[in-house]
């Protein structure tokens, strides 16, 4: 043998001593030789030789076959546990291998263009760097950390672990107690910052705070509050106004009453509050976290507080959304939340009901604010504890470890199961879809606690605004290097779900849009996942919840696992996604009652996260009346949350706004048209949808009566 042909092709001089290698390294896993090992390496050394050049006299030899005939040897002389161990041995150094070409291959595709996994995400220098780490890390993950069982749930397209490259370095997302921080001060690692005294320095330290804690998290960011808590720096505002107005009075040596002064303050008290609103806007489009890859994934939740200051915060944030960005663009964050509340604006006489129609008017021309339920049955159990809704659905409000609050609190980590694999599988066996359904769950719940392991052990120090600034609920006695479990242990851990429609056509024949027997075992077959998370989460002390999946690559990455090994089924795995959650397929023709009626019984079970939409075939203008017969729709099928969907399109040349059929501006002729969509709960442009969301935003039909 002179030379020998490498895995990648080059052909290299043979060298025998390799052989000797292997060998050796096969003993020593077993405990080394017995006896004499030089001799026993050499003859068996010789023995693959001699094979060698039996066999491959004539024709190319590679490593592979080199190896196989090790194997052969050690079998044939008696070394079968040895052999065992070099099987092993080569097992695992061939999944290193296929780890790395993927990786690689991976990573030359990132370097074409950014992947369009996560629709906010654009295609920066910074955000290819940024996904090109991410995918080493979930490499790393998949092929040296996830146990056996976990890894081939995930990659065979049982579960789906969620945001999978950042599993044991942080957690999801967080209800940020905003107030505590701008009453309090806090520090982003180069200096302490001040309580600010103004509505201007606060808005702009309510931004940073977004940014700073997005750094250490890889999901949303949300304040549950907004309006309460930037109220005290309005009344500030108020108190500066006045007296810069009495000074200014006094140092010109003139007068004025002082209801014309109180009115000039307010003036003036109100104009700055709207600019500090739209400057957090501005902020929120324009400043980039995670090393300039995105801006942060941000919520706000306004509309029930009555206070002169909180009411100024509402309609000036609205007024500000309302208005746009420079050239009138759509803001596609925050994530604007309007929570509604009888007795405080859900009802005409409620102190708030001018805020809630001024919100409704947004929402015509701009698709946010979205609309959460307080007086929702699982909602109104809290209390006076309002609960904070998130963007990404995240719903966090009781707690088995500690207080039910919303504020310091957030998911940890959520894994969703495919629900129409399930129902594929059973092929019209209930019970055995149920039986399916139970070991599904209990991979994702186990799953999800073999990740908590990881979480709770990190330090505090891993999180230095997160953890070193006492966002997280019980986080303030944490020194920088205790494990983080006395906060954490307050967050949740999710399993959601995906394709409830088309498991139901597996198993029934029909989807819950189309007949009230799919809908009853629609209803059966959520509520029992959710006994199944409630019983977890007595059995394990952490709280275990379901989520309703916002489904974005996940949708269409889980049915072509499926297509390709069960076949294209109609309306099961025949289109590019498999539909989000609870939801009635977009391409299903039902009314917009209808739609809201078949959802709404499932949000009560969704107790980590859900929300319903309607679809509009275009912006409903100023029918503000039609408009809140839909919401007022919503609330009375006990949803928790909810959002109107239409098509937004925005010339960004001359600013047009509406539905473009054509490729250019029906009124400046511009080919540069931003194409406004929900996804997920967010809004993005179309042009960054991955192709099944993109294939399915094309099939959606509107919801008209």
């Amino acid at each position: 043998m002179q030379s020998i042909i490498k895995r990648d092709n080059l052909e290299v001089p043979f060298d025998t001593g390799k052989i000797a290698s292997c060998i050796d390294k096969a003993f020593e896993a077993t405990g080394g030789y017995e006896g004499d090992g030089k001799r026993v390496s050499f003859e068996l050394t010789l023995s693959v030789l001699k094979k060698l050049e039996e066999q491959f006299v004539d024709k190319p030899c590679t490593v592979e076959n080199v190896q196989d005939l090790v194997e052969t040897v050690l079998i044939e002389g008696g070394y079968t546990k040895v052999a065992k161990a070099y099987i092993l041995y080569r097992q695992k150094r061939t999944a290193i291998r296929e780890a790395r070409s993927e990786l690689m291959d991976a990573v030359a595709e990132i370097v074409r263009e950014t992947n369009r996994e996560n629709a906010n995400v654009g295609n920066s220098p910074s955000a290819k760097v940024l996904q090109i780490s991410e995918a080493a890390s979930k490499s790393y993950y998949l092929n040296r950390v996830l146990p056996a069982d976990e890894r081939a749930a995930h990659i065979e397209g049982d579960i789906y672990i969620q945001d999978l490259s950042w599993y044991g370095k942080t957690l999801t997302c967080l209800q940020i107690p905003l107030g505590r921080l701008l009453k309090n001060g806090f520090s982003n690692g180069h200096g302490s910052i001040r309580s600010p005294r103004s509505i201007r320095s606060a808005s702009a330290l309510a931004a940073i705070i977004l940014q700073s804690n997005q750094n250490d998290m890889h999901g949303g960011q949300s304040y549950a509050f907004f309006d309460r808590d930037m109220a005290p720096y309005v009344d500030l505002e108020y108190a500066r106004q006045e007296r810069i107005l009495r000074e200014n009075l006094e140092a010109l040596g003139a007068s004025a009453n002082d209801e014309e002064i109180l009115d000039l303050v307010d003036k003036n008290t109100r104009n700055e509050t709207y600019q500090a609103m739209e400057a957090f806007i501005y902020n929120l489009n324009t400043m980039h976290s995670r090393a300039g890859a995105q801006v942060p994934f941000s919520s706000i939740n306004i509309g029930t507080d009555t206070s002169r200051a909180g009411r100024m915060v509402t309609e000036c944030f609205l007024r500000a959304y309302e208005r746009g960005l420079g050239k009138g663009e759509t803001p596609i964050f925050p994530n604007l939340i309007f929570k509604l509340k009888y007795g405080i604006n859900f009802d005409e006489g409620d102190p708030n009901y001018d805020l809630f129609h001024l919100a409704m008017q947004v929402a015509c021309k701009r698709l946010f604010p979205t609309f959460s339920f307080m007086d929702a049955s699982f909602n109104s159990t809290f209390g006076d504890e309002e609960v904070g809704y998130m963007g990404c659905r995240t719903r966090v409000i009781a707690n088995i470890n500690g207080d039910a609050v919303t504020d310091g609190r957030g998911n940890l980590s959520f894994t969703t199961i495919n629900l129409p694999r399930l129902g594929i599988r059973a092929d019209k066996d209930i019970g055995l879809f149920y039986r399916l359904l139970d070991e599904t769950m209990g991979k994702a719940i186990n799953q999800l606690l073999t990740r908590y392991e990881f979480q709770k052990n990190l330090r505090a120090n891993d999180f230095p605004f997160l953890m070193g600034q006492h966002l997280y609920l019980d986080s303030e006695n944490l020194k920088p290097t205790d494990k983080i479990e006395p906060a954490v242990k307050n967050g949740t851990l999710s399993v959601g779900f995906i394709g409830l429609a088309e498991c139901l056509v597996a198993l029934t024949g029909s989807h819950h849009g189309e007949n009230q027997g799919a809908q009853a075992q629609g209803i059966s077959i959520v509520s029992y996942m959710r006994r199944i998370c409630d019983e977890a989460t007595k059995k394990h002390g952490v709280n275990v919840t379901l989520l309703a999946t916002p489904a974005e690559q996940v949708a269409g990455k889980l049915v072509a696992i499926d297509a390709e090994r069960y076949g294209i089924r109609k309306g099961v795995t025949d289109k590019k996604w498999y539909t989000n959650s609870f939801h009635v397929p977009v391409e299903c023709k039902i009314t917009a009652t209808e739609k809201i009626e078949t959802e709404g019984p499932y949000h009560i079970y969704c107790n980590a996260g859900h929300i319903s939409y309607v679809e509009l075939a275009s912006a409903p203008g100023h029918n503000i009346e039609a408009y809140e017969k839909i919401i007022r729709a919503m609330a009375e099928a006990d949803m928790g949350y909810g959002a109107v969907n239409f098509p937004l399109d925005i010339c960004r040349d001359c600013g047009k706004q509406g539905l473009h059929t054509s490729e250019t501006c029906t009124a400046c002729g511009s080919d540069d048209i931003s194409r406004v969509r929900r996804i997920t709960g967010y809004l993005s442009t179309l042009d960054r949808f991955n192709d099944s969301k993109k294939a399915e935003e094309k099939c959606r039909l509107t919801h008209v009566e």
